[in-house]
């Protein structure tokens, strides 16, 4: 069926176009990307429907030999913001996904909070196995590497989306209220997750818990708990330091050893079968941040329970 229009009709059409057309383009969300799962959340739940949040280490990756794909290297051109919290692969590409996108401004996540160390597990430092210590080995090598695992502690993430939410203000000030808006009432679930969690934990009389990788050093602290990991800097213990482990979970009376669903379970494995305990995944790179803490927060709870 053909729709024969005249003259004047096409040319007041055409002319409504073009005067629709900026508005269009300027209701086109903002593309950010994200260096993990859980600060891609934290965007999109403080940008809402304003911001087309993406991340880079994408679900079931490790952000410590993660490789970003070519699709996403391209899709960096377009993407007006990239949130970084210094996860090891950022060591290796962040001045590629910098050049990917000269014009696209970085925001550290990490900016005026006080960074920890991660724990050394005591092992000799050239005791251990190669299999984890791949060509990314160089983004452990610091003996005093800063721990970039801050997004597991509320309070730091409440100090985090306050910093996305004024940069997003600044990207795009026409919905400056509406970025306020649900920014506040995502610091109102962390406020009231942090209280859940002071409850649950803040009464147990053992404090120490064993991780395979120590991804929890920030919420360990948070709540006073002590994190003793078995990996340190990116390598697996040697055999005199496995042993050295299992005698002070033994004395220690742990009986859970926590891993990371991203990485090889094979060790905590053998850690938990010498001490006759077991092992739980807890995931810190989960997307449902808020109820995932939750979790976390009761499995500490009963692994640290007398």
């Amino acid at each position: 069926m053909r729709i024969n229009l005249g003259g004047i009709q096409v040319r007041k059409l055409l002319l409504l176009l073009s005067l629709l057309a900026p508005t269009l383009a300027m209701a086109e969300p903002l593309r950010v990307f994200a260096s993990v799962i859980p600060i891609q959340t934290f965007v999109q739940k403080v940008g809402g429907k304003h911001v087309d949040a993406r991340v880079m280490v994408r679900p079931g990756f490790s952000p410590h030999t993660y490789e970003p794909t070519p699709q996403q290297i391209s899709a960096l051109s377009s993407a007006v913001l990239y949130v970084r919290t210094g996860v090891p692969y950022e060591k290796v590409w962040m001045n590629r996904i910098r050049a990917a996108s000269p014009r696209m401004q970085v925001l550290d996540a990490r900016a005026g909070i006080d960074l920890r160390e991660i724990e050394a597990h005591g092992h000799d430092e050239h005791e251990h196995t190669d299999e984890h210590h791949d060509e990314h080995a160089s983004a452990h090598e610091d003996h005093h590497e800063q721990d970039p695992h801050v997004w597991v502690s509320p309070p730091l993430v409440k100090h985090m989306i306050g910093q996305i939410r004024d940069r997003l203000i600044a990207l795009d000030p026409d919905h400056a209220a509406d970025f306020t808006r649900n920014h506040d009432a995502l610091a109102a679930e962390l406020n009231a997750l942090d209280t859940e969690l002071h409850t649950l934990l803040d009464p147990l009389p053992n404090r120490k818990f064993m991780v395979f990788h120590p991804a929890w050093g920030y919420f360990a602290d948070t709540y006073r708990l002590i994190q003793t990991p078995i990996e340190n800097q990116g390598k697996r213990p040697g055999p005199r330091a496995l042993a050295a482990l299992i005698d002070q979970a033994k004395h220690e009376g742990i009986k859970i050893i926590f891993v990371q669903p991203q990485f090889d379970k094979r060790q905590a494995r053998q850690v938990a079968k010498a001490i006759g305990g077991a092992v739980v995944a807890v995931d810190p790179l989960a997307a449902d941040y808020i109820d995932n803490l939750r979790r976390v927060g009761q499995q500490f709870a009963q692994a640290l329970q007398p």
